[in-house]
């Protein structure tokens, strides 16, 4: 661990909703005709198909023909699967400059539910990997959020007392989650009130450059 002075010894980063612009929700919810933007996100989580390949316990063939089957999609399983490869559509605002001024002053993790189609993705435009110290990624762990088990194999992993570890995470799900675990965790969404977390807990003495809430709007 890194010798610091913020309440935390490590932070970790959801990527998809707080690093990364995803149009996942919207996507499947017009795919599925989904009225209900958070009924989406709960057939989401609980998706036997989504599991086993956020997991990594499927192909993606076997995922596809699945999704298509269970949500009832009138699209071939390989069309399905070209869409859902280009879900990560962009960075947020200013995401490198923030992961990497959080680095400066302690341990930097991500901690997401992935899949190795997304993760290649992000990995080929973006870099990730080297923007942290640990990469905790649901499909290498076999394990994903908002599970307890998840939680308890990445405390035991980095090795240190869960309060000391900070979740910025988009989702309520997961952040209560965190909490059960004894993690600290705060829901965010995108690098503004990402900045803006870190600020008031301590990790941060100000956001970083180009975080203003005042003077930079949310890109959507």
């Amino acid at each position: 661990m890194k010798p610091s002075r913020s309440p935390f010894e490590v932070v970790l980063f959801d990527v998809g909703g707080v690093l990364v612009q995803l149009q996942s929700v919207d996507s499947m919810q017009q795919l599925a005709g989904i009225d209900s933007r958070e009924e989406t996100v709960r057939r989401w989580l609980e998706c036997r198909w989504v599991r086993a390949f956020e997991c990594g316990r499927c192909s993606a063939a076997d995922f596809a023909s699945g999704m298509v089957d269970t949500w009832h999609l009138s699209i071939s399983p390989d069309r399905f699967l070209t869409g859902f490869a280009t879900w990560p559509r962009a960075l947020e605002p200013g995401a490198e400059a923030l992961v990497a001024s959080v680095r400066a002053q302690v341990t930097v993790g991500c901690l997401s539910n992935t899949n190795v189609l997304h993760w290649r993705e992000l990995q080929r435009r973006w870099q990730l990997h080297d923007w942290f110290d640990r990469c905790l990624l649901s499909h290498q762990l076999g394990l994903m959020k908002p599970d307890s088990a998840l939680f308890t194999k990445v405390v035991d992993t980095i090795g240190c007392a869960p309060g000391r570890i900070l979740l910025l995470d988009d989702t309520d799900h997961n952040v209560v989650g965190a909490r059960s675990a004894g993690l600290s965790a705060r829901m965010v969404r995108g690098t503004l009130e990402a900045a803006a977390a870190l600020t008031e807990t301590g990790v941060l003495r100000a956001a970083p450059e180009g975080h203003d809430r005042e003077k930079q709007p949310r890109a959507r």
